[in-house]
């Protein structure tokens, strides 16, 4: 099982340069061996300081209001180291590997409040043993003044104050990254081991192991030079035959048979290397599948999710949608009632009108009837009448005339 390791350390304005020419990679040659120089472009910051340590922490403090005390062996920052073994970061891959390195920055920002602006630089080594984030912060705390006004003041013994303090690092780092989906075991407590701290080397040992086809790539297989047996015939007389028959030749026939054997068993041991090294391969190539059917299935989630959202967004749409929709048939139902009631009320009273002017012509009629009688001196209004409407076939009474009318235009239909 994989840890999830952090280290943290103290230093004061005359050791910080010193960290800057590792960690930005200044030196022409390295005396560090571990680092390879042609893997020092995939290097790549988080956040990047421009000057020297030095020179940002002096432009630091001119940019900041804060409250401090510097004496000359003061702690003026702090270097913290993220990082696990070789194995962890092969098993979750490429994109993973900077995700965790994210999360890591993203977790110091938030510690203890100490927020992004307190962060000079923030590398990540990929060129150096396994991969690791070194992160320089100031150590800001956030307390009160005598008058009980709120200041920020740089002050290493009380960022990490407490027996305690690093324990309570160790904790917060490790539910950070197991909450963010990385499978890492806590760090082991100092109680367990023994050790108050690490070196980066030791680190290095942890993180690193040696490979044994290197091993074999320097063993050397030559045959041991051994005397000839004619030359020392050359000096032997008769009666040392029977030495060179009994022991030098046996001796170096056995020598022969040694040479063989080993041969042989480093051709054997070059297959089993060549083994491990498929099986090397092969569980890389398994752990690259497993990382990339891991990204694929959170990709689908992601897509699940969207479609999900989609959906529901759709839904609320077609509900919107279906409001207004019945909002307008409301509308346009109460508008076209109204717009009957009111043709409804025009029609009644211009059928009221028209009564009116019915009445008023029945009324007119009668006296033009009694006027005309008076007039010609006609003794029967009702004769009058009889005979107008005998001779012109037409009926004073509306009614009668628009029945007798349709009655006719049967019969011219039936003829």
């Amino acid at each position: 099982m994989s840890y999830a390791i952090v280290r943290n350390e103290k230093l004061t304005r005359a050791e910080i340069n010193g960290k800057g020419t590792h960690n930005d990679r200044k030196a022409k040659n390295h005396t560090n061996k571990d680092i390879d120089p042609t893997r020092t472009h995939l290097n790549y910051y988080i956040k990047k300081n421009e000057l020297t340590y030095t020179k940002e922490f002096d432009k630091y403090l001119k940019e900041n209001n804060l409250q401090c005390h510097l004496r000359s062996n003061s702690i003026i920052m702090c270097q913290m180291v993220f990082t696990s073994d070789q194995a962890f970061f092969d098993k979750i891959g490429e994109k993973e590997t900077k995700r965790y390195f994210d999360e890591c920055y993203k977790f110091i920002c938030n510690y203890k409040n100490l927020g992004e602006k307190n962060i000079i630089s923030a590398v990540v080594h990929l060129d150096e043993g396994a991969p690791h984030l070194h992160l320089m912060f100031v150590p800001v705390v956030h307390t009160k003044d005598k008058d009980g006004k709120e200041i920020e003041k740089i002050c290493a013994r009380d960022f990490w104050k407490g027996r305690d303090s690093y324990r309570k690092l160790q904790d917060a780092y490790f539910n950070h990254v197991k909450s963010k989906g990385f499978d890492l075991e806590r760090g082991m407590f100092v109680e367990d081991t023994g050790r108050k701290h690490y070196s980066v080397e030791e680190y290095k040992k942890i993180t690193n192991y040696e490979n044994t086809k290197k091993i074999l790539k320097e063993m050397k297989l030559e045959l041991p030079e051994v005397p000839d047996i004619n030359d020392i015939s050359k000096f032997s007389i008769k009666r040392d035959e029977k030495i060179l028959e009994k022991i030098i030749k046996p001796q170096n026939d056995l020598i022969k048979e040694l040479y063989k054997d080993n041969l042989a068993l480093n051709k054997e041991l070059s297959k089993q290397s060549k083994v491990v090294d498929e099986a090397v391969k092969y569980q890389k190539e398994r752990d690259k599948i497993i990382a990339d059917n891991k990204e694929l299935h959170n990709t689908v989630k992601e897509i699940k999710y969207e479609y999900q959202n989609k959906n529901d967004t759709l839904d609320l749409k077609y509900d919107n949608r279906k409001k207004e929709l019945e909002k307008e048939y409301q509308e346009k139902s109460y508008n076209l009632e109204y717009e009957y009631k009111y043709k409804v009320r025009k029609l009644e009273k211009e059928n009221s009108k028209l009564h009116k002017i019915i009445d008023k012509f029945y009324e007119t009629i009668d006296k033009f009837i009694h006027w005309i009688c008076i007039k010609f001196d006609i003794a029967e209004e009702d004769n009058l009448i009889r005979d107008f409407q005998r001779e012109t076939n037409t009926f004073l009474d509306p009614e009668k005339q628009i029945k007798h009318e349709e009655m006719e235009k049967e019969w011219d239909l039936e003829r």
